[in-house]
Parts: C-alpha cells; sequence; structure tokens
C-alpha cells in the first residue's frame, strides 16, 4: 500500500513538473521580444536586392533574403576554412558577385560537408520557418521564391515569425552612407517597427580622427580637448541624438579599452567623461558599451576579420560609480569575462547587462551564460538581443535563443518548485516578460503601461 502511494505521488509530482515545464515554454514562445540590438534597417535606407519590390540600391542598408544569408561574414569565415586562400585567394572571393560567393559557400558549406555550425544550422531553421524545405537543398528554388517577396511586407511577415515587436537599429555617424541618408531625407527614420540607436565609435577609438570629420561637418573642434571643443562635440551629438530620436546611445570598444577614474588623462577617458556621459546625463539616455572587439586581424577577410580578446571589467565598474547618474548597459565578447561583469551588475544598480554577443552566440555559452546570470542576478538582465545584420536572421537567433532560455528557466523554476514555492502562470509570464521587453524598456525609462 504505502508503495503504491509512493509512486503516485511519485507520478503526480513529475506531472506537476511537466506542466511547470509546458507553461514556462508556452510563455516564453508566446512573449513577444523588443529586440535591444540588431543592425537591420527598413526599406527607407535601400536594399540592394529588391525582390519583388522598388527598384535595388547597390549601397542599400536593408540586407534580407538567401545570398545574404548565405554571405554573412561568419560564413564567409568559415568558408575560407576549408577553401584555403592557397585554392581561391581572397581578393577572387571578393571579386566574385553576391550570388556566386553564396554558390561558392552554398557548395562547400552545405553540400559538401554537413551544415552543423551554428552559422549554417541558422540558414536551415530560417529556410523551414519560412515554409521553404532545407531536405530539398534547391537553392535555386529559395532564390524564386525570395525574389517574389516584397521587402516591406517581407518584414511584417519576418517580424510575426521571430516574435520581434520591434527592431532596434544601431545607426552609425561615422559612417557615410547612412549619415548621408539620415541627413538628405529626414524622413528615412520614420518606420515605426525601428527604432533609433546613436553610435559613434571613433569619438573614443581614435579622437584625433574623429575631431578631423567634426570639423568636415562644421563643428569646429581641437584635437586638444579646450572648452571650445568639449561644448562643439556635445552639440554634435545633441544634433544627432536629435534626427536619429535614439534610445540611447552606443558604442564598441577594444578589449584593451581602460578608464581610471575621474583623474585619467587619457583622451578617451577625457572624451567620456566630458563630453559623452554629460550630454546623454542631461537627455536622461542610457548609454551602451559593447567591449572586447580587436577589430580586423586578419583584414582580407573584411567583417568576418574581427576576433575577441579579453575586457577590464574594473574600468566598467569604476565608470557605474563615478557616474551614478548615468545609466549604462554593457555586454562583452570573451567568456571569460562573464562571470566577472555579472557580478559587477550585482554592486551597480545602474549597470544592466544584456545579451550573449557575437562569438558567444553559440548555444553551448549563450546557455552557460544564461544560467549564470540568472543564478547572480534572477530576473534582472536582458537575456539576449539578435545582432542580426540580416533581417531574415531574426527567425533563427530568436527560435535558437528561445529555446535555450527556455531550458533555463524551466530548470530554475523546478528548482524553486522543489522548495514548495509554487510560481503560478501569472508569475511566470511577468517573468518572462520582463526578459524580453520590460527590463528594456524600465531601464530605457520608457516603460510599458
Amino acid at each position: 500500500m504505502l508503495i503504491a502511494q509512493n509512486q503516485e505521488n511519485i507520478s503526480g509530482r513529475a506531472q506537476d513538473l511537466a506542466a511547470l515545464e509546458a507553461t514556462v515554454r508556452d510563455a516564453v514562445r508566446e512573449q513577444p521580444v523588443w529586440d535591444f540590438h540588431t543592425h537591420l534597417y527598413p526599406p527607407s535606407f535601400g536594399t540592394p536586392f529588391a525582390g519583388s519590390g522598388k527598384a535595388s540600391d547597390p549601397k542599400g542598408l536593408m540586407l534580407w533574403g538567401i545570398d545574404e544569408l548565405l554571405t554573412y561574414h561568419y560564413l564567409v569565415a568559415e568558408v575560407f576554412r576549408v577553401v584555403t586562400p592557397q585554392q581561391l585567394s581572397y581578393d577572387d572571393f571578393w571579386r566574385m558577385t553576391k550570388r556566386e560567393q553564396a554558390d561558392h559557400i552554398w557548395k562547400h558549406l552545405f553540400l559538401e560537408r554537413s551544415p552543423i555550425s551554428e552559422a549554417c544550422r541558422g540558414v536551415l531553421t530560417t529556410l523551414q520557418r519560412l515554409g521553404l524545405d532545407p531536405a530539398e537543398r534547391d537553392l535555386a528554388g529559395y532564390r524564386q521564391w525570395f525574389d517574389e517577396q516584397d521587402p516591406d511586407r517581407h518584414i511584417d511577415r519576418v517580424m510575426e515569425i521571430s516574435g520581434v515587436s520591434r527592431i532596434t537599429m544601431t545607426n552609425a555617424v561615422f559612417d557615410d552612407n547612412e549619415r548621408l541618408r539620415w541627413l538628405e531625407n529626414r524622413h528615412v527614420g520614420d518606420d515605426p517597427r525601428f527604432a533609433g540607436v546613436l553610435r559613434f565609435d571613433p569619438l573614443l577609438r581614435d579622437w584625433p580622427a574623429a575631431a578631423a570629420q567634426l570639423v568636415r561637418w562644421g563643428y569646429p573642434v581641437n584635437k586638444t580637448l579646450d572648452d571650445q571643443t568639449v561644448e562643439q562635440a556635445r552639440k554634435f551629438i545633441r544634433d544627432w541624438i536629435d534626427r536619429v530620436q535614439a534610445l540611447y546611445c552606443a558604442v564598441s570598444l577594444p578589449p584593451d579599452f581602460r578608464y581610471e577614474g575621474l583623474e585619467d588623462p587619457r583622451t578617451s577617458s577625457t572624451v567620456l567623461r566630458k563630453i559623452i556621459l554629460p550630454v546623454l546625463a542631461e537627455r536622461d539616455l542610457p548609454f551602451a558599451m559593447m567591449i572586447g572587439s580587436r577589430l580586423r586581424v586578419n583584414p582580407e577577410l573584411r567583417d568576418g576579420g574581427d576576433m575577441v580578446g579579453l575586457a577590464d571589467v574594473a574600468s566598467v565598474a569604476r565608470i557605474c560609480s563615478d557616474f551614478p547618474h548615468n545609466r549604462f548597459f554593457c555586454t562583452m565578447l570573451a567568456r571569460e569575462n562573464q562571470h566577472e561583469l555579472a557580478v559587477a551588475a550585482r554592486k551597480f544598480g545602474n549597470l544592466m547587462v544584456f545579451g550573449c554577443w557575437w562569438f558567444v552566440n553559440n548555444p553551448s555559452l549563450i546557455d552557460e551564460i544564461t544560467r549564470m546570470r540568472v543564478e547572480l542576478l534572477g530576473t534582472s538582465f536582458i537575456p539576449q538581443h539578435s545582432d542580426a545584420r540580416v533581417l531574415d536572421q531574426l527567425i533563427y537567433k530568436w527560435d535558437h535563443s528561445r529555446d535555450l532560455i527556455a531550458n533555463v528557466l524551466a530548470d530554475k523554476y523546478r528548482d524553486v518548485a522543489a522548495t514548495g514555492w509554487r510560481p503560478s502562470e501569472n508569475e511566470i509570464r511577468r517573468d518572462v516578460r520582463l526578459f524580453f521587453h520590460e527590463n528594456m524598456s524600465n531601464f530605457l525609462g520608457t516603460p510599458t503601461p
């Protein structure tokens, strides 16, 4: 009798845990996400592949379609692992048309080898979720399907499939192609599906070059940071915040970036202290720091030639301490930085850790990093962003990440349930909403009603 009762209790607990896991997975799958950081643009910025829509723009910034998916820089770097520069030179590859490059990558990474890397699997997930059959291995058929799509309507389709409610752009003011689009068309950023973010890496990475550009653009500054230079550089940032209607400002920084405090004489620290952070405090906007990218380690690979390096979390902590009235988003590229960064976020309420960026955006690392962050920070961080450069990547980036995040949360709610604390469905959905939308909106200062 006792054995039967124990078996019944065990069976009941198993059913409860299965129901709990199903609730978590439903909540994660159904919650719309505000994608915190992408490199995506609406059609108003032009698209080099127009599909059935308007004429193509060779320098357009809206990237989409199968050829863009296949020639993404992750896959370019990967294909040079198997067809070496001795067999096909970098110059010969870059002289190919986009379609020829895509054919080359499809042949060597999908047909002659199994596409088991995360970048390759992402292409297959995207095709499948769009209703195309990866089993057919029909690149010509996939191209025909994309050729028939209108880019504007395709955005809606991709957002619906991926569960993305709003896309946050990265608007690089020092990129001439993008900057001129903003200057020539004041409505270029009006698409309500997309939100603007002002990015100005050269201000911190290379002040002398940035200063020369500002002078050419009508802001009389000097390489030395005198009072006039400080005010004119602040004016530049204010002008572009207004033009872009920026939700926050952002920079990508090298792993050797350092900030030693209020007396640090380095130019980058002075620019941060005297120019950038005062304007953002005045405008009540956060500052996003993406730290750890070592640029052009192999310049022959172009965008695929960047590498990772170990960053200095202590510099981030000092910035948060010295500027308590500013708010900071931060993500780091090296796996080895993730634990220290999460610990730093426990010490500073003005620091919001976000996403698994670039080289740590792989399933094994997303799982590891998300678990560690939940254990240290509970629900008070942004677990993921897509970093997508091709519109269709939203589909696989969020499909794969939702599965991984759901796995972590199911385990953590199971741990809590073992203590007798049974989270309700409403509580689980509240927590998932925090992760996918409200932690971002609240930290931005635009809370959801």
